[in-house]
C-alpha cells in the first residue's frame, strides 16, 4: 500500500514507518524537522528510514497546505497516519502559537484532504492529556474528558471533536489513539525516562 505518515521523523513517527517500510509498503513522510527537541534525534531517525528504498520524505509545515497538498499528491495514499503536531504540555504554556499552528490549522489541513480523497483510512495521534485532571482509574474511553487542564490537552481534544464530526458528516473511518507516556529507541530526550534515569545516575533528586 502507499501510506503517508506526518511526524514521520518524530519518535513514534519513525517506528511506525520503520514497522510498515519492513512490510514492503511504500511510505511517504511528512515533517517539519523543527528543533522543539535536538534535531539531531530526528537525523539519527531519518538515517534510518532513508536506508529503505520504499521510503520518501517531504519536508514542510501541517500549516502549509500548498506543501502539504503537494506531499499527498506525491503519495496518493492508501491509508493516513497522522503522527505529526507540536508536542509538549509545558512548552504550550510559553509558546500557545505553536499549538494553535500545528494541532488545529495543521489537522484541519490534513483532515480535509481525507475528506476530499477518501482514503481507505485515518488513523491520528490523541493523548492521554486529554483526561486532564480526572481522577477515576485506570482511564477509560468513555470517561469525560470535557476539561483539559492544558492548551496541549486542549488542542488534542479539539482534534478528537473535528475528527468525530467528519466521521460522521462524510463517513470516514477515523481512529484516535490517546498515547500515554510512550518510551523505547530513540526516544525524545525530553520524556520523563530519560529525565528519570539521568538525574538517578547523578543521585540527584527526582522533583514532581
Amino acid at each position: 500500500m502507499n501510506i503517508l505518515v506526518t511526524g514521520s521523523a518524530g519518535f513514534i513517527g519513525f517506528h511506525t514507518a520503520v514497522k510498515l517500510l519492513k512490510e514492503g509498503h511504500r511510505v511517504v513522510g511528512y515533517d517539519n524537522l523543527n528543533d522543539y527537541y535536538d534535531p539531531h534525534y530526528k537525523q539519527l531517525r531519518l538515517e534510518v528510514l532513508n536506508s529503505y528504498d520504499n521510503f520518501e520524505l517531504v519536508k514542510g509545515d501541517l500549516e502549509d497546505l500548498t506543501t502539504l497538498q503537494n506531499a499527498w499528491k506525491h503519495a496518493s495514499p492508501d491509508k493516513v497516519l497522522h503522527l505529526a503536531a507540536q508536542a509538549g504540555v509545558r512548552y504550550s504554556i510559553t509558546n500557545p502559537n505553536a499549538y494553535i499552528s500545528a494541532n488545529i490549522v495543521g489537522f484541519q489541513n490534513i483532515i480535509e484532504l481525507v475528506r476530499e480523497h477518501k482514503p481507505d483510512n485515518f488513523v491520528y495521534a490523541s493523548s492521554s492529556s486529554v483526561y486532564g485532571g480526572n481522577t477515576v482509574h485506570p482511564f477509560s474511553e468513555d470517561q469525560d474528558v470535557s476539561s483539559p487542564i492544558s492548551l496541549y490537552a486542549a488542542t488534542k481534544k479539539s482534534n478528537e471533536l473535528v475528527a468525530s464530526c467528519y466521521s460522521h458528516l462524510y463517513d470516514i473511518p477515523s481512529t484516535g489513539l490517546r498515547f500515554f507516556t510512550v518510551y523505547g529507541p530513540y526516544s525524545r530526550p525530553d520524556m520523563a525516562l530519560f529525565k528519570f534515569a539521568k538525574l538517578m545516575s547523578e543521585n540527584k533528586p527526582i522533583p514532581v
